[in-house]
């Protein structure tokens, strides 16, 4: 972790020579670069691009209209039909309306005005798929949609009957007034919060464009993004300041100069934040950013909360106005400490549009508690638990920590041997294609930092100073051609992909020293997760033929500092059924065993005890999924 040499370490030069070695378990030894290719090449049409073509040729397939509109609104059963009726634009919203009888107002019960049979068509339309995934019409007195869209193949050609045109225009006229009236309330309140609360705002929206997860939303045709090379705002591509940034211009912008578009945006992500952080931004992925839909989001959450027992319940937002949902937002965000310390609170992720939603979970059932029960008698088997020792795992390890220093059923320490026990019993009580458990190698260099308020140094530490383990099923390199070696290869790029993760978040939990605000890093995640279909948008996924997993991220605590997803535990599967919320539930007691003992072990660190994870490194995993003795690196000096 230090440049300056430490005992027991290698010389820089050795290090440098190891650095230019493969990392790769089936290239271990050779020379970093020597490959002539890549193993394996994706196909231009994997992951998402792939599915759009699927749903635009079932949608084609479809025997009816209204077959066909839930088809692409679904994206075939990949995500809920409300999230891409919110997506619509207003001329979108109305047409669907008309034509297929959907929508995602409450109250709102249109009837689809179908053509009769042999009547001639009053006007003929376009449904299309656009290659973001958002259903698109072409209305009256539009361009055909591949004049202005960029489409995910061929647009539905669809007939409207002289009814649906009317319908359609008293619609498009409401919804037209209903945003008019919305951008001016908007504006009030941002005319009321003065130039330099605006200014505020916006520095803050910047901060959670760069501490945030990928994101995309709406407003009407106009994308608003963090995600990959399409950045409007801030993110991996456009840094705070940049030109480029639809935030960055707003910065000491006259009010009367911001368009209307931008006005809502500001307000609407300042409200999500205040009613639970950051991280509430992401419950608006794939949808039209709108006064009307923040408000549905708000008031769905309160509804969610409020069925948590005790407490005072939040009251209903009586209208839309931005000032009565600022209120609601706020009490939302009291609200959910309360929710959070009687229910288990997590989200829900459907990965087609990255779009989350938070729930409140159940009590775990009877079948998930006697796969608890036995998942907990396996760890116990395996960790040297005494006799007449608490039936829970976590009081266990705090009567006798010590244990978590010694090596342990070959590892070198307790907590490699109990990392390694947790994951592999949770793959199997779990039926997970892979698991894994991730933390810091070494909670010594940690506490030193600490101690000294050295922060610059903890930003400086690369993914190497963090592990992973991967344990796949015994049966996993059935999913790559049989082959063990690309199982190990796959393992490791997972490995490595969860030390990154490690590295993302610790900074986050450090304080805003310039060397820490200056570090990429995303705010840590604190509540776990369920994700559906995620072989689409995410790289490793897509090559992982990764398409549900569970992440339980768990706080640790070392010396008087708690570092929110220091630890988690991943369970994911390639095929099959997805995870549900009891194996959520399961994953969660899971974690929080390996949180806790990695809060002992650093207590026995502070206290003078040495505590290093070696184990779990590209060697490790080739050893042991391969069952081979792993290749042997050149002398020094030979891989230049």
């Amino acid at each position: 972790m230090s440049s300056a040499a430490e005992p027991g370490r290698s010389s820089r030069r050795a290090e440098l020579a190891g650095m230019r070695l493969s990392r790769r378990p089936s290239r271990l030894g050779t020379r970093a670069g020597a490959a002539p290719g890549p193993d394996r090449v994706l196909p231009d049409e994997a992951g998402f691009p792939g599915l759009l073509a699927r749903v635009v040729d079932a949608a084609s397939a479809a025997p009816t209209l209204h077959a066909a509109v839930r088809v692409l609104l679904t994206l075939d059963g990949h995500v809920p039909a409300d999230v891409q009726l919110r997506a619509l634009r207003i001329e979108d919203e109305a047409a669907l309306a008309v034509l297929g009888g959907v929508s995602w107002r409450e109250g709102d019960r249109p009837a689809a005005s179908p053509l009769a049979p042999g009547d001639r068509p009053a006007f003929v339309g376009e449904l299309g798929l656009t290659s973001a995934g958002r259903v698109v019409a072409r209305v009256p007195s539009g361009a055909p949609l591949d004049v202005e869209e960029d489409l995910a193949g061929a647009a539905l050609r669809v007939p409207w009957s002289s009814a649906a045109l009317l319908d359609y225009g008293r619609r498009g006229r409401r919804a037209r007034e209903r945003a008019s009236r919305a951008a001016a309330d908007c504006r009030r309140w941002l005319a009321d919060a003065g130039a330099p609360g605006r200014d505020d705002l916006v520095e803050q929206l910047q901060e959670a464009a760069l501490r945030t997860a990928p994101f995309v939303f709406y407003q009407g045709s106009r994308m608003y993004t963090n995600f990959r090379d399409r950045n409007t705002l801030t993110g991996k591509t456009l840094w705070p300041g940049h030109p480029d940034c639809a935030l960055s211009v707003l910065l000491g912008l006259p009010l009367e100069l911001w368009s209307d578009a931008d006005a809502v945006m500001v307000v609407c992500l300042t409200l999500l934040i205040r009613s639970a952080g950051f991280a509430r931004i992401e419950e608006a992925n794939g949808t039209q950013l709108s006064v009307d839909h923040v408000a549905y989001l708000l008031e769905r959450t309160r509804r969610e909360y409020n069925r948590v027992p005790g407490g005072r319940p939040v009251p209903p937002a009586l209208t839309t106005r931005v000032e009565e949902l600022d209120g609601l937002a706020e009490a939302l965000r009291t609200r959910r400490r309360h929710v959070g310390e009687r229910v288990q609170l997590y989200r829900e992720i459907h990965s087609a549009l990255m779009h989350k939603t938070e729930r409140t979970a159940g009590r775990l059932g009877a079948v998930a508690r006697r796969r608890h029960d036995a998942l907990r008698a396996r760890l116990r088997g395996r960790l040297p638990v005494a006799d007449g020792a608490p039936d829970d795992l976590e009081s266990c390890l705090a009567e006798a920590p010590e244990w978590l220093a010694r090596p342990h059923d070959g590892f070198g320490t307790g907590l490699e041997a109990l990392v390694h026990a947790a994951v592999t019993e949770a793959a199997d009580v779990a039926d997970a294609d892979f698991a894994m458990s991730r933390g810091m190698r070494s909670l010594p260099a940690l506490v030193r930092a600490l101690r000294a308020r050295d922060y610059a140094e903890i930003t400086r530490w690369g993914i190497a100073e963090y592990f992973c383990c991967v344990v796949p099923s015994p049966g996993a390199h059935e999913l790559f051609d049989g082959s063990t070696a690309r199982l190990a290869d796959v393992a490791w790029a997972i490995s490595a992909r969860m030390q990154y993760n490690s590295w993302h978040f610790i900074a986050g939990n450090l304080p805003g020293v310039p060397a820490v605000r200056a570090r990429d890093y995303f705010v840590p995640p604190t509540i776990p997760d369920l994700a559906y279909h995620s072989d689409l948008h995410h790289r490793g996924h897509v090559a992982s033929r990764v398409r549900y997993s569970i992440r339980s991220p768990q706080p640790v605590r070392v010396l008087d500092t708690t570092f929110d997803g220091f630890v988690d535990l991943r369970l994911m599967r390639c095929s099959g059924p997805p995870f549900d919320e009891q194996d959520l539930l399961l994953a969660q007691r899971v974690s929080a065993c390996v949180a806790t003992a990695t809060s002992l072990a650093a207590a026995l660190v502070a206290d003078g005890t040495a505590v290093e994870v070696t184990a779990f490194d590209p060697q490790w995993h080739w050893k042991t999924i391969t069952g081979a003795k792993p290749p042997t690196a050149p002398p020094d000096g030979e891989g230049r």
